[in-house]
């Protein structure tokens, strides 16, 4: 390791000018090689040659930077692609052109790849030939290997590679390679980020905010169908669950369509939340779903919980305190026709839960029998706040407990920093609660949101001795009077 690690700094240092964090592997381990004395010569740097058209053209066969854009390039703050072009030198061979495909299909694994190349170019000195172009790492030295050799020679084709002089041009550079040219050395280089419909939404850091409309429309050029790039500017709002944004690059159209799990959503991605990174937490709750079965949407969203919910044929109360939300709610259950199925409210989350919720389960709970098996489960995707609406299940309801199997099955999503997350969701849902959820929960790790930062689900049925808040058996009190506390009820253990 150390000697490698000597050899990527001689690599950058001596041969090739560039970060050792892109200096591939055979590079280095033929450098180590070299210096080692145990394959001397093999590591050769090609000259450059009178004849190119670009003095930064280089002929290394494995030199990393072959296919970086043209260096001047480098802090380039508005996109000029015309500045992108550079001549390079790569093997290529001569094959005639009624055996092009067949040769094409035995050399498969050496010929260049590379995004808007032609692999076969014409001959300008013969009709009747075409150069296959060849990928420069694997043809060493201009030389093919023995067994593409013989591969060739059953073709009859002669194993002779010739140079080749290519123009690169900005259609032929993958995105992460144009913005790793254009900023500073040593930064990092963001090419990823979540694609909504014809949106993409970057995370951009502060560093990158100078090449930001840059970044958009490398980002939009390089992905069919981008048609708009945004960027974060603040944290989400844990109230709304949205945040601000701007727009980098394309159009200024931010309503759009997304398809998840075989569903269609409309929504205004600068007014409502979505992100397409849950796809499949959405199916895995879903999936846990049977037809009869009830589901309380609590922080629902435009409905990726409640509408496939309502398609498997349970009962859906669906609730967002957003009315944008509330809004992409309803047009998304009509677009999917289930809008009879799902009952949407605009309320607080508490609200729902000590209103439609709670008169839902008093008047369902009761009528359970044993054979029956309607199951109730709720979903509390508000990561940021949602273990903080827990304590609204302590005593929400009044009378006897119904079945175990009856009682509701929250489903409740949390952020953890905690070495341990899921350990520490658990206690903070233990506190809120009142109770011990030990051997009576199950944490799973959703996805990890960003450095030493975990988002889990946290499901688990609620204790009857919380949800419930018996009658008291003072046969003295009217009934409607008669309602005990905790205290009264040590033996069974109620906490208040």
């Amino acid at each position: 390791l150390w000697r490698l690690g000597y050899c990527a700094r001689l690599l950058k240092t001596n041969h090739f000018r560039t970060a050792a964090s892109n200096t591939s592997f055979p590079a280095v381990w033929m450098l180590l090689a070299q210096h080692s004395g145990r394959i001397p010569g093999l590591f050769v740097v090609v000259k450059k040659n009178t004849y190119f058209t670009m003095p930064e053209t280089v002929e290394d066969k494995t030199n990393p930077e072959l296919y970086l854009p043209h260096p001047g390039v480098r802090g380039m703050t508005v996109l000029n692609r015309e500045a992108f072009k550079r001549t390079v030198v790569v093997p290529a061979l001569k094959v005639k052109k009624e055996i092009v495909h067949t040769v094409l299909k035995s050399l498969k694994q050496s010929v260049l790849q590379r995004p808007g190349l032609k692999r076969v170019v014409e001959d300008p000195e013969d009709e009747d030939s075409r150069f296959v172009i060849l990928d420069p790492h694997k043809v060493p030295e201009f030389s093919l290997g023995e067994s593409e050799q013989q591969a060739l020679k059953q073709l009859s084709v002669p194993p002779e590679v010739s140079k080749y002089q290519l123009e690169l041009t900005y259609e032929n550079f993958k995105s992460e390679e144009i913005l790793r040219a254009v900023l500073p050395e040593g930064q990092d280089v963001t090419s990823g980020f979540s694609r909504v419909g014809h949106i993409a939404h970057l995370n951009l850091r502060d560093h990158q905010l100078p090449y930001r409309h840059l970044i958009g429309q490398v980002i939009m050029d390089k992905n069919p169908g981008i048609t708009c790039v945004v960027n974060k500017t603040n944290i989400i709002d844990s109230t709304y669950r949205n945040f601000e944004m701007e727009v980098l690059a394309g159009e200024n159209n931010l309503v759009t369509k997304v398809k998840e799990n075989n569903i269609s959503y409309e929504l205004d991605f600068s007014k409502v939340y979505w992100n397409p990174r849950l796809s499949t937490e959405h199916g895995r709750i879903v999936e846990l779903l049977k037809a009869g079965d009830v589901l309380f949407d609590v922080f629902a969203g435009v409905g990726p919980f409640a509408i496939p919910a309502a398609k498997r044929k349970c009962r859906v109360f669906a609730n967002d305190l957003n009315p944008d939300s509330y809004s992409w709610l309803l047009h998304n259950c009509r677009l999917n026709k289930v809008d009879t199925k799902v009952q949407a409210f605009n309320m607080d989350g508490r609200d729902f839960l000590r209103g439609p919720v709670r008169e839902e389960l008093s008047k369902e709970l009761p009528l359970l029998k044993e054979e029956q098996k309607t199951a109730f489960h709720v979903v509390m995707n508000l990561p940021a706040l949602a273990v903080e609406f827990l304590d609204v299940f302590r005593h929400l309801l009044v009378g006897e407990p119904c079945s175990p199997a009856g009682l509701p099955t929250v489903h409740c999503y949390g952020f953890s920093k905690h070495s341990d997350p899921a350990r520490d969701i658990q206690e903070r849902a233990e506190a809120a609660l009142g109770t011990s959820l030990a051997g009576r929960c199950s944490a799973f790790l959703v996805r990890n949101v960003a450095p030493n930062k975990e988002m889990l689900c946290l499901s688990f049925q609620i204790p009857a001795d919380v949800l419930y808040k018996r009658p008291c058996p003072d046969e003295a009190k009217p009934a409607s009077k008669r309602l005990c506390t905790s205290q009264d009820f040590s033996e069974e253990k109620v906490l208040s």
